[in-house]
């Protein structure tokens, strides 16, 4: 999929939730939720939360992310090219394309307008993929689109569940050791977090097109975002299977993960040691 392809797909999006005026700035301090539920603290937010929501920054530094996994790709040199044919000259009105040597009138070869010639103008490796982004910039991205997940507004806009009384949602540190699935999804249930995951799961279709056919048969929405203080911690284990639900390691956060499809806003749970990490970072 070309850059190209990806602005026209994302001028058909409707903006107008993010061209709203924003209500007030999330507040201060949120509650923090232990693992049957309930309240057990408060804590304040980092900076991150009260940064100015950029559509336009992160809609860029979305595609220099999405960009950056482009493979590149081209044609062997000899593709078209690897026939013994001649071109007959002048004076026989016929063409002067090269033909195959070896009959009286064969077939041509070689040029691109040909059958089995060669392509007028094939890729080429050479071809600059990537969208490049200042780095000031692309943390300023990351920065306004941690901000978009405090605002209820643009975390319905993006099509997300929303039972919770207050966003950000913060869990204690003990929620990261979560092991089974069952467990997590007590957790998720009592912090009115589920029902996202169950629109997800209702939402599930069969891809159109011949993709279906190679490896990527079903569409998954996406659904909650969970951010841990450690690449390792056992709740990756417990929710890899729910669909829709992400978990990502603080310190790989990106526009990916928080404005799937250059939309911000995106329903987050965040614990309380990465919100501690996420203090010194991205700034």
């Amino acid at each position: 999929m070309s850059v190209e392809h990806l602005l026209l797909q994302l001028k058909r999006l409707d903006l107008a939730p993010y061209l709203k005026p924003l209500p007030e700035q999330p507040p201060a301090k949120v509650a923090v939720y232990g693992r049957d539920g309930a309240k057990v603290g408060e804590v304040e937010l980092p900076v991150h939360f009260f940064e100015p929501v950029r559509v336009d920054l992160i809609r860029r530094a979305y595609l220099s992310a999405l960009s950056a996994r482009f493979q590149p790709k081209g044609v062997s040199p000899d593709a078209g090219r690897s026939h013994s044919c001649q071109s007959f000259g002048v004076g026989l009105g016929i063409a002067r394309i090269p033909r195959y040597k070896g009959h009286l009138w064969p077939r041509g070869c070689f040029s691109p307008n040909t059958v089995g010639g060669r392509r007028a103008h094939p890729p080429r490796v050479e071809k600059k993929l990537h969208e490049e982004i200042n780095k000031k910039e692309r943390r300023l991205a990351i920065r306004s689109a941690i901000a978009a997940t405090a605002y209820p507004s643009l975390v319905k806009a993006r099509g997300h569940v929303v039972e919770v009384d207050q966003l950000p949602v913060v869990a204690s540190a003990d929620v990261e050791s979560l092991e089974r699935a069952e467990d997590a999804k007590k957790f998720l249930q009592a912090v009115k977090l589920w029902s996202d995951v169950v629109r997800a799961h209702d939402k599930i279709r069969i891809r159109s097109g011949i993709g279906k056919m190679r490896g990527r048969r079903y569409k998954v929405p996406k659904s909650l975002l969970i951010v841990v203080s450690r690449p390792d911690v056992p709740l990756i284990r417990a929710t890899r299977n729910m669909p829709g639900v992400d978990v990502v390691y603080v310190k790989n956060l990106s526009v990916l993960h928080l404005a799937p499809g250059g939309v911000p806003g995106r329903l987050t749970l965040w614990t309380l040691p990465s919100l501690e990490t996420l203090r010194g970072l991205f700034l």
